[in-house]
């Protein structure tokens, strides 16, 4: 039997490209979706659960199987508050974490963001700080959490701040800062996945350039 993978955030910029190579691995059966609307796609391995995020005793239970990638996220602009913000960010991901643990699901995959620091002043990293710190406190038997420096990748969603970062980020790492390389999409998610694949157990953290590597 194949194994099954869970996916929270797959309508994202690395959820998207994360379920694409799930539906095509050959190691997975089945990748199940939590979404709040339909998401569009048809697969034989593929199954949506369409819920609503704040009612956690009626999604709790679905959270079944060999691992969970949690990669939602939003922005400050799209979320418009910092509340809001909060609860996409750290709420819900954490809700998750404690649902794939009580339901004894062996391996956990969070994206997190460089920089993530639950001291910071900064909100954003102080929010995927106290994420980490969260979900470190729960047990599974693998726990990975990756820290990619800006993403790459095509957005449905423009973001013309990060296209300048981007732009600026190529350049000025391409010889040095290597840590802070822009992390394609693609490529993170294929180290989630053979991350998740490999034999060690415990907790690990993959930050820039070893995401890269």
């Amino acid at each position: 039997m194949g194994k099954i993978a869970l996916v929270i955030g797959a309508s994202g910029l690395v959820g998207q490209q994360l379920v694409a190579q799930l539906l095509n691995h050959p190691e997975f059966e089945k990748v199940l979706i939590f979404v709040r609307r339909k998401s569009g796609l048809v697969h034989p391995k593929l199954l949506e659960h369409i819920i609503d995020f704040d009612q956690t005793e009626s999604w709790s239970a679905l959270v079944q199987g060999d691992v969970l990638f949690s990669t939602l996220g939003t922005t400050i602009k799209t979320a418009k508050t910092k509340a809001n913000q909060y609860r996409v960010d750290y709420t819900y991901q954490c809700e998750f974490a404690h649902a794939a643990a009580n339901n004894r699901v062996p391996n956990y995959v969070l994206v997190s963001s460089m920089g993530a620091n639950s001291k910071s002043s900064v909100f954003y990293s102080r929010i995927k700080g106290e994420l980490e710190d969260a979900v470190t406190q729960l047990y599974f038997e693998k726990l990975l959490i990756f820290q990619p420096s800006i993403l790459d990748g095509n957005r449905q969603e423009k973001r013309a701040g990060e296209k300048l970062g981007l732009a600026i980020s190529r350049l000025l790492t391409r010889f040095i800062l290597k840590n802070y390389r822009p992390t394609p999409v693609d490529v993170l998610a294929a180290k989630m996945i053979s991350a998740t694949l490999d034999q060690t157990k415990g907790f690990r953290l993959l930050a820039g350039a070893e995401i890269l590597r």
